[in-house]
């Protein structure tokens, strides 16, 4: 069907930011004293908020985060951003075969609001989202793979759950579309099909993209 809305996240889908963001988290948990491999932040933190970082390791050792532990993350990822970020091959022709469509997107994101500029900025994205249509878990305090940020898009933009999809690339953003009872498309380029059960379908390249959007 022809969707009202597409809803995507930014990092690993508009961004090529996941092997950045999660080689520097994993780095940082060990020198903290939580042992951490890359494969380990993929699994555990890939499309969840920071505060997901915090309850794992409260939960299975009891201990807590320093106090600066976001802000010390934010700038080391932010500085890695600006050296060597790109956008994801292709996605600036979905956005533009979008726009020529007159078919609304949005960005949905378990990154903060900052994260999600420096990363836009960086990349040029920020051209293709205009005000109004960038979305961080921070607008509704809890992140994927609860609902309530894409649900939150939605009612902002004004359309109908059932009448949005969802890009995704990680297990618990899928989690999160199901749950706001959006279809959802999984990008496989970091992610196996297997690790995202329950969306629609799946595409490895963005060029597959727009063929399941319509």
């Amino acid at each position: 069907m022809r969707y009202d809305l597409v809803i995507f996240d930014n990092d690993g889908v508009l961004v090529d930011s996941e092997p950045i963001s999660n080689t520097i988290l994993a780095g940082y948990l060990t020198e903290l004293g939580h042992p951490t491999s890359y494969e380990d932040s993929l699994r555990d933190y890939m499309g969840g908020a920071v505060h997901r970082v915090h309850d794992l390791v409260r939960e299975r050792t009891g201990l807590v985060l320093p106090e600066s532990f976001d802000e010390t993350l934010h700038a080391r990822v932010f500085a890695a951003f600006e050296r060597e970020l790109a956008a994801v091959d292709g996605v600036t022709d979905v956005l533009g075969k979008l726009g020529a469509d007159g078919v609304p997107y949005c960005v949905a994101s378990s990154g903060s609001h900052e994260r999600i500029r420096v990363a836009h900025r960086r990349t040029g994205l920020d051209r293709w989202f205009a005000e109004g249509t960038v979305f961080s878990a921070q607008d509704v305090g809890r992140g994927k793979p609860a609902p309530d940020l894409f649900l939150h898009a939605a009612e902002r933009l004004g359309v109908a759950p059932e009448r949005c999809v969802v890009v995704e690339d990680s297990p618990l953003g899928v989690q999160a579309a199901r749950a706001a009872g959006m279809d959802v498309y999984g990008f496989t380029a970091m992610t196996s099909a297997q690790k995202l059960p329950g969306a629609k379908g799946y595409f490895t390249t963005m060029a597959e993209l727009p063929a399941l959007l319509v």
